[in-house]
């Protein structure tokens, strides 16, 4: 019994510590997906067109829909113009924030060729000095897929990023259940004057100190993890990435449940 009692006592006392660290922000923004049609477009934009890291495919507004309480962003096999469709969106121009908490409860796809992602970007300069957050990205590096959580800042070079990344097997996650892609999971960043925090399921996957996140020459020694940033969210395939497209897997489904951001109160 003495050994329950300690058990128990540690259990409060973690659940204790995680509603402190729940109170200690309050929801500034956030969205449910809960209507039916495409996303808001007092919030949302869209990318369209091929946009970047030679990708397969075309993102187009029609690839993203809210239905049954999820935002589904749908990758597609086309027999037109464009082989591939897909959809990025973001926030730029509507909802831009400076550190805090940021959740995403999200089911990614995980076959050939899926390059799903969660991130954001800052303003003003050029990238990478804008500064560039990897709060998930999954692709397959040499053949094996990863999960990855990065940030990338400005170098004395013209695109040329200095990258801060974690990149973490697959394997990793489903060695400990084997159905992890079937299910939703929740991506976490913690961002303060000091660090950005990446979690996976409270599972801290990067750590990243502002303290060496300055720019080069070309961003002027600034710091762009002390500026705003807007939120994306895209599906992309192939390109430099993310691998040889599974056709058999076709439509491809990144399907999010909300995105909720957090601030603390000033003092």
């Amino acid at each position: 019994m003495i050994h329950m009692k300690k058990i128990f006592a540690a259990i409060m006392l973690t659940a204790a510590a995680v509603t402190q660290a729940q109170e200690d922000y309050t929801l500034v923004w956030s969205d449910e997906f809960n209507g039916e049609g495409a996303p808001s477009e007092s919030d949302w934009s869209p990318e369209k067109g091929y946009v970047r890291n030679h990708e397969a495919q075309w993102y187009q507004w029609e690839n993203a829909v809210c239905k049954d309480g999820c935002l589904v962003i749908e990758a597609r096999k086309e027999a037109g113009e464009h082989p591939y469709t897909s959809s990025s969106i973001h926030t730029r121009g509507k909802h831009e924030w400076l550190y805090g908490r940021l959740e995403v409860r999200a089911k990614i796809p995980t076959a050939g060729g899926a390059w799903p992602a969660i991130w954001t970007l800052g303003q003003g300069m050029p990238w990478p000095s804008c500064g560039e957050i990897d709060i998930m990205e999954y692709y397959r590096i040499g053949g094996v897929p990863h999960i990855l959580a990065n940030a990338a800042w400005g170098s004395d070079r013209r695109f040329h990023a200095i990258w801060n990344s974690k990149r973490i097997p697959f394997t990793h996650f489903t060695e400990r259940d084997e159905h992890w892609a079937d299910s939703f999971h929740i991506w976490r960043m913690d961002w303060d004057e000091q660090f950005i925090r990446i979690y996976l399921d409270d599972e801290l996957l990067n750590e990243v100190d502002l303290t060496k996140t300055v720019n080069g020459r070309i961003g002027n020694g600034t710091n762009p993890f002390h500026r705003p940033h807007y939120l994306l969210l895209n599906l992309a395939l192939g390109g430099d990435n993310g691998g040889e497209i599974d056709d058999t897997q076709m439509p491809m489904r990144y399907e999010i449940d909300y995105v909720r951001i957090y601030q603390r109160a000033e003092k």
